[in-house]
This record gives structure tokens, sequence and C-alpha cells, in this order.
């Protein structure tokens, strides 16, 4: 049997676990054009809560359905193939679901990789999957970063931002994280070398502590919450700053999100404000995952991870995500067959 966890409601505010049931369905078997993953570990992505609620669906993906297995980003080893470029045994990152065994056609962000004995496994759907990638292709292509520039990140203990600001400090940025509480604001100083981090648990007043820690503007916003925090920011940036919406993070279980009033610092400052979605870049993977494997196998990368274990332990580990609980990159380890 294949054992997947569907939605069983739409979640309504902050989510719960019991919005999800296990459930049982048959292993897939692959047509032509087609193969199966046996999936090692599912990727617990802040992002895809949105798609989640009721009348979800938007010009990137549908919205999920009642009874379906939740979508997710997967690392697996084919099982089965009747795919030419997709042999039995290669290791395969997709967007599939919350699923043991997932049916692919190599499409929808799917990559077969070429995995580095000396790293784990495990950092594929981690600082050099999806997190990491969108981490690198964020701050390169729209922070730009340059030695000197104060580079603020929030979110800064999650999967993303835990990698955005690392590559901030390697480019040679000041860098200042936004965290929410104070064990979370000394693990970013102490382990991951952030320059200096606020927490919302020691420094409620963001913007008197901003101003603190940067009193002489900020030079990038890599931003993963939106809200009062990107209208906390806005007014604090330097003349030409660039702002990366990464995520939204605020907004995600919240039916009125909050408002950002201070876009006129965008005109005054003459601010770029970029989004993106890394799948956009998936031409530029292969060098991303190779710079970013150099800098984890230097040390100058510290890849965080928070690992649960089976299957039925997905929507606990999502939750735990959601709310706050988890540092750096959230995952699950499926067992083995």
């Amino acid at each position: 049997m294949n054992q997947q966890i569907v939605l069983r409601r739409h979640p309504v505010g902050a989510i719960r676990e019991d919005d999800f049931a296990l459930a049982q369905g048959k292993v897939p078997v692959p047509g032509a054009g087609q193969f199966v993953t046996r999936n090692l570990f599912l990727s617990m992505d802040a992002g895809f809560r949105q798609w989640m609620s009721e009348g979800a669906g938007d010009n990137y993906l549908p919205g999920m359905r009642l009874g379906e297995p939740v979508q997710s980003m997967v690392l697996g080893r084919v099982s089965a193939s009747a795919h030419p470029d997709f042999p039995v045994g290669c290791i395969v990152s997709a967007r599939s679901a919350w699923e043991e065994y997932s049916l692919i056609d190599g499409s929808d962000l799917c990559t077969r990789l070429e995995v580095d004995p000396r790293i784990a496994l495990r950092e594929y759907v981690a600082a050099l999957g999806p997190t990491g990638l969108t981490a690198h292709i964020g701050m390169r292509q729209f922070a730009r970063p340059r030695p000197g520039d104060v580079l603020v990140v929030s979110a800064a203990a999650g999967a993303v931002g835990s990698v955005a600001g690392q590559i901030g400090r390697i480019s040679g940025c000041r860098t200042i994280g936004l965290t929410s509480t104070e064990r979370k604001a000394r693990w970013l100083v102490e382990e991951l070398g952030f320059d200096r981090a606020i927490s919302r648990e020691r420094e409620p007043d963001l913007a008197q502590a901003l101003a603190q820690a940067a009193p002489g503007g900020i030079d990038v916003f890599f931003d993963n919450v939106g809200g009062a925090v990107l209208d906390t920011v806005l007014p604090q940036l330097r003349e030409h700053a660039r702002i990366v919406l990464c995520g939204a993070v605020a907004q995600y279980e919240s039916a009125t999100p909050a408002p950002v009033y201070n876009t006129w610092h965008l005109v005054t400052k003459r601010a770029t404000a970029s989004g993106f979605m890394f799948s956009d870049f998936a031409d530029e993977f292969p060098a991303a995952i190779a710079q970013l494997s150099d800098w984890l196998l230097g040390g100058e990368l510290t890849s965080a991870c928070q690992v649960y274990r089976g299957i039925a332990s997905a929507p606990q580990a999502f939750c735990d995500m959601m709310h706050g609980l988890a540092l750096g990159k959230c995952l699950v380890e499926m067992q083995a067959p």
C-alpha cells in the first residue's frame, strides 16, 4: 500500500494537525513516459499553506482539494520506470505530495540529481534543494549583495532566511536577522554568523530596534514575512535599496492580511522591490547547487535541519514549522520500506 497524508479539511486561521488525515492508496504503476519514486524525504515549506485554504489557487498552483494528498516538494529514489531519462535507482527531486510512492512524468520541477557522497542526502531537499536554491536565486538575482551592504532578513531562523543571511555574510554584508525568540536570535549570531539578530521577544518595537542596529539605513531587505514587518522596514531603506519579496508568511493564515502603507519610500529612495519564484530559474540550478555545495563542504555555510521521521509525522512537522517551533529547514525522513 501507499500511505498518504491527505487534506481532511481546508484550514481556517492557524493550521492544526487534524486538518490532515492518514490514508491508504495503491502503489502506482508507471505507464509510458512515467516513473515511480519511493520517497525518501518530504519538504515542509510554508508557502504551500497558501494553497490549502478553501478557494485557493492562482497563476502558479491550483488549490489543494479535500481527500487528495498534500502537495509538497519530495526527494525520492526511482523504484519503477518507463521513462528513459529516469532509470531505476536514480535520485529525483520533484513537486509531488506527502506520500510514500509518487507517479511522476518528469515535469513539474522534476530534476534528476547527481549526489555527492560527501554530503548527507537530506541536504538535497534542504541547503542544496528548493530551500537553498530559493535563497541563492533571491540573493544573486535580486538582492545583488555588495561588500559593506547592510542586509536585513525577516524570518531569518527559517529555512530560506537562514541560508539567505549566510549568503549575505559570505558576500561581505553586515547581516541582521529578524526572528521571534531570543533563543533563535542567539542561534543566528552564535551558530550562523549573523552580525546582529532582533527578536520580537526581547525587542518588540521593531522600528526602534532597526534604527539602533542599522542607523545608516538598509541596503537590502530579504523579506519572507510581508505585512507589518515589511511596512516597518520601508522607511529605513537607503537610496537605491533592493527588496526581495520571497514570502509572506504573515498572511498565509490570516483572513485579513496587514496592509502596507509606506510604499512612498520606494519612490523617494528609488528602491526596487522584486518578487520571484525559484522555479523560473531552473537553468541555473546546477551552478547554484555547485556553489552551495562548495560552501557547505568548506564550512562557510551551515545547514540546520529539524528532522521528523515517518509519514505520519508530516502534519506535526508542518504545524510546528508554521508555528515557529523549528530552526532552519523542517523535513520528514521517510521510514525504510
